[in-house]
């Protein structure tokens, strides 16, 4: 890897590097920005829906709940929590729904808005609730269940239910100063928990070893939880895009694939570094080369853009990115996009893909960027880094701060022969 400085022992990052995790005072100010932040945010949803000639919004997400009215569901408590935190939106009145679990918690924390305790079904509360608030046509988010649209269709047959566009994405996609820090913060605690993992990475440790103590780190060392589930895959198995890790020991002379992220205080972090577990054979440093030069060159396209009028497209990023590998002849062997954005949720708009809209990027935003290069039954590699992009303000900034040098984990024994196939 001749353009690329190599990281081994002494020369790994410290958990010292990053910075530190926030503090109470960081998490103060976020609220209080969230708070400011909402009217206008409920204001762009108002126009939108005036333009549509739609009386009211449905939403059921979570962090359209967090980023519209300021209640928060713990990490995948939305499979438990029925129809609390659910909500209303109409021109004049923001509605929280909340069964006896979450009254005291939703009372807290969406000051401004509605509180609707359900003490039973929502259905028998759904037409009367709908009258009050005067809506003839309602939009309800794309994630409803089928049976609970039936339902709702059925309590109430003089609305008028429709399929509401991507109108939240489009809106969280331009992200605000505080939710940006907030980013970075998620950011700098992967950071700090993978620089941590490394001196315990050796051959015998099993991957699901690994994870567990990588998440460890994360939740010790500053976040309120996991961006989502840490893969940890070596050998063939890091060739999965995505995957679960296995009770299966790493080995010497493999690769060793790990994405994962932090949340703070709601916002998200995601990071993929593949790292050498002992010393890599000429024809895995050259497909490790290849994919952080296929990085490197959507990020020069993102560079070069903030002297340009306007945005790129995420597919004109994409494409930078994919020119790189497929002038290698690895094409075929890249398949997933070269970029999601992220915040509240852990993939977002906007989409950086060969399949993204072909309109300028929104701006400022946030997004990750992970081309990746995938050998069935051999290895597969993938650097991923977020971004910041402003092209407004002119500027690029890498919020992921562990280096995508290529670094060597475990002690090399030279008297074992390594495993490189390639």
């Amino acid at each position: 890897m001749s353009r690329r400085r190599i990281a081994r022992g002494t020369g790994w990052p410290r958990p010292a590097d990053f910075p530190a995790p926030p503090e109470p005072a960081d998490r103060r100010r976020w609220a209080e920005a969230d708070r400011a932040a909402r009217p206008a945010r409920l204001a762009r949803l108002r126009t939108v829906l005036a333009d549509a000639g739609i009386d009211g919004y449905f939403g059921l997400r979570p962090e359209d709940a967090r980023y519209l009215t300021g209640v928060r569901l713990g990490f995948g408590e939305e499979k438990v929590a029925g129809h609390s935190g659910r909500f209303l939106v109409t021109e004049t009145a923001v509605v929280v729904l909340a069964d006896s679990r979450y009254t005291a918690q939703f009372a807290a924390e969406a000051d401004g808005a509605r509180l609707e305790v359900l003490s039973g079904e929502l259905v028998d509360r759904w037409r009367p609730l709908l009258a009050e608030l005067g809506i003839r046509r309602l939009a309800v988010d794309r994630s409803c269940p089928v049976g609970l649209w039936r339902e709702l269709e059925a309590a109430a047959p003089t609305v008028e239910l429709e399929v509401a566009p991507d109108w939240l994405d489009e809106l969280r996609a331009t992200k605000e100063p505080a939710e940006v820090e907030r980013i970075r913060a998620a950011a700098a605690v992967a950071d700090r928990a993978l620089a941590s993992l490394l001196p315990e990475i050796a051959p015998g440790r099993t991957e699901r070893e690994l994870a567990l103590r990588l998440e460890w780190a994360i939740r010790t060392g500053g976040a309120d939880g996991l961006a989502f589930e840490v893969a940890c895959l070596s050998g063939a198995q890091a060739a999965l895009p995505h995957g679960s890790p296995r009770p299966v020991p790493i080995e010497r002379g493999t690769v060793l694939l790990v994405d994962f992220g932090a949340e703070v205080d709601g916002y998200r972090s995601d990071m993929t570094r593949t790292l050498f577990v002992g010393e890599p054979g000429p024809a895995a440093t050259a497909i490790y080369e290849l994919v952080a030069r296929a990085q490197a060159a959507a990020v020069d396209r993102l560079a070069a853009s903030l002297a340009e009028p306007t945005p790129p497209s995420g597919r004109a990023v994409d494409a930078a990115a994919r020119a790189v590998i497929a002038a290698a002849g690895f094409g075929p062997s890249f398949g997933h996009g070269t970029g999601h954005g992220i915040g509240l949720a852990t993939h977002e708009r906007p989409r950086l893909s060969r399949f993204a809209p072909d309109t300028p990027l929104p701006s400022p935003t946030v997004f990750s960027v992970e081309p990746g290069v995938y050998l069935e039954g051999d290895l597969g590699v993938r650097i991923e880094d977020l971004v910041a992009y402003d092209h407004g303000a002119r500027r690029l900034e890498r919020l992921t701060g562990f280096p995508s040098d290529p670094v060597v984990v475990g002690e090399p024994d030279r008297r074992r022969p390594q495993r490189w196939r390639r």
